[in-house]
């Protein structure tokens, strides 16, 4: 019963502070897929230095060469991560089909835990074309302050993880040009896919 209180209070957690991401950023009168915030996304994103999966250190200049989505999360997370890494997986897939080459970056919010080898078996799970970024606490926050992102350590003593991150669970379409688009969870690999093809084909 605990843990499914627990459960609850989290989701209640992420829920909020996806709402309060979507009201700040929220532009008014801009068509879009349901699958996208209407964000002004020239608020969003910004520079960053982190470790990749194979312990080398990188910067997102160097990263983001080319049409990246990003979205933060944890390897630990037990539910909302694994799905929505899946679609942004399976999303980069489709795009692949229409000869649209873009590159899937996985951050974690959880650099206690995350180290490059985790980050290395977990990406490696999820898509060939994986990276996954780690780094320090300070540096974690500011990729993740620059992208708007939300994330809160919520202790779950009677968890084996022995805690949970809560955070924002949005997955983001970037160029060298900076945030082209922010997609919400919840919505099929196709919707994300198609958007980014009418984005990139225009």
């Amino acid at each position: 019963m605990r843990k499914a209180v627990m459960g609850l209070v989290a989701a209640v957690f992420v829920g909020v502070a996806a709402m309060g991401l979507y009201l700040t950023l929220q532009k008014p009168d801009q068509p879009l897929s349901p699958a996208m915030v209407n964000a002004d996304v020239s608020t969003i994103g910004g520079p960053f230095t982190l470790t990749d999966q194979t312990g080398k250190r990188v910067t997102s200049a160097e990263l983001i060469k080319g049409p990246t989505l990003i979205y933060f999360g944890y390897t630990f997370c037990p539910d909302v991560c694994p799905v929505d890494v899946t679609v942004m997986a399976d999303a980069v897939d489709l795009l692949a089909e229409k000869g649209l080459d873009v590159t899937p970056i996985f951050i974690t919010v959880d650099p206690a835990r995350d180290d490059p080898e985790s980050m290395a078996s977990y990406v490696e799970a999820m898509h060939p074309k994986m990276v996954g970024l780690t780094g320090t606490e300070a540096e974690i926050k500011q990729a993740a302050d620059a992208y708007k992102v939300y994330y809160q350590r919520v202790n779950t003593p009677e968890s084996q993880a022995g805690y949970l991150m809560n955070h924002t669970s949005f997955t983001y379409f970037v160029t060298p040009d900076g945030v082209k688009a922010v997609f919400r969870d919840g919505f099929p690999p196709e919707e994300m896919a198609g958007a980014i093809a009418r984005m990139l084909n225009r």
